[in-house]
């Protein structure tokens, strides 16, 4: 039989991976799964000779303690599974994305002082996860997309979309997760025109959006209930999704399978920037 997925958080006592699990209980509980908390930790091989880190080592295995009471309280209704991993953080959690539906990590985007971008573990799995990563941003604290709470009205799912490789797997996780929150999906693309102009004298505009209307009416047809809206901007495709999502419930893009150890420019630019979650999906 094969096992439940989860929704699947990684904690690590920082705010960031904090705001990241209250996150993904919300998802879970939309979703009807249980929440999976991982708590992956490289213990050095010989502590008894390094006693100076093992007081480190305490207070960060019981942030996944604390962790699990507070989301335990906050949503009674919630399933909660916790694991405490003893490896390298990036590969234990590489390994529990086989049995998720979505594998959730806190990002600092670019670091205050130097500019540099720090959470080199997020990115890393966000790179090579078999299953969506959400990247949910540290200090912001997001709540669960709504515009009115009292309306229950979600912001929009906005989906950069590439019309190259309109691929089903991520089109069906931005159509659904938009779906599971009764939120509007906002599919945008952006393309850069050609410094030569085609010889046949095609408007570009016309024939995106043919393109953009022909990916999109199949995912119609499946979820009808879902508002849907499309843009085609022109410019650099993660400037235009940085702007586009102020005040999104959450951004989705793609990564091509096998994507090496490093995601494009595209995604590094929009998880620098966004201020909102960003899903990254993988696709072949």
């Amino acid at each position: 039989m094969t096992p439940q997925q989860t929704i699947t958080a990684g904690i690590d006592g920082s705010l960031e991976s904090l705001e990241a699990a209250d996150w993904a209980a919300r998802e879970a509980l939309r979703r009807d799964l249980p929440l999976h908390l991982v708590h992956a930790y490289d213990q050095p091989s010989d502590r008894s000779r390094l006693p100076e880190i093992e007081v480190p080592f305490h207070r960060e295995s019981g942030a996944l303690d604390r962790a699990v009471l507070r989301l335990a309280a906050a949503h009674p209704a919630l399933g909660i599974l916790d694991e405490q991993v003893t490896g390298p953080p990036v590969e234990s959690l590489l390994a529990t994305a086989g049995s998720a539906a979505l594998l959730v990590l806190g990002s600092r985007g670019f670091g205050a002082l130097t500019g540099a971008l720090v959470g080199s573990v997020a990115l890393s799995v966000a790179a090579r996860a078999v299953c969506p990563v959400v990247l949910v941003r540290a200090g912001e604290h997001p709540d669960d997309g709504r515009e009115d709470q009292a309306a229950g009205t979600h912001r929009p799912v906005v989906l950069g979309l590439d019309l190259d490789h309109p691929c089903d797997e991520l089109l069906e996780f931005a159509f659904t997760t938009a779906a599971v929150r009764h939120a509007p999906l906002q599919v945008v693309h952006a393309y850069t025109v050609p410094l030569l102009p085609a010889t046949d004298a095609t408007n570009p505009e016309v024939a995106k959006s043919h393109l953009l209307g022909a990916a999109l009416t199949p995912w119609r047809h499946k979820f009808p209930a879902t508002q849907v809206t499309e843009r085609l901007v022109r410019g650099l495709a993660g400037h235009h999704l940085v702007k586009e999502t102020a005040g999104a419930g959450l951004l989705v893009i793609g990564r091509r399978i096998p994507a090496g150890e490093h995601l494009g420019p595209t995604a590094h630019s929009v998880i620098h920037h966004a201020k909102d979650p960003v899903a990254i999906v993988p696709h072949n």
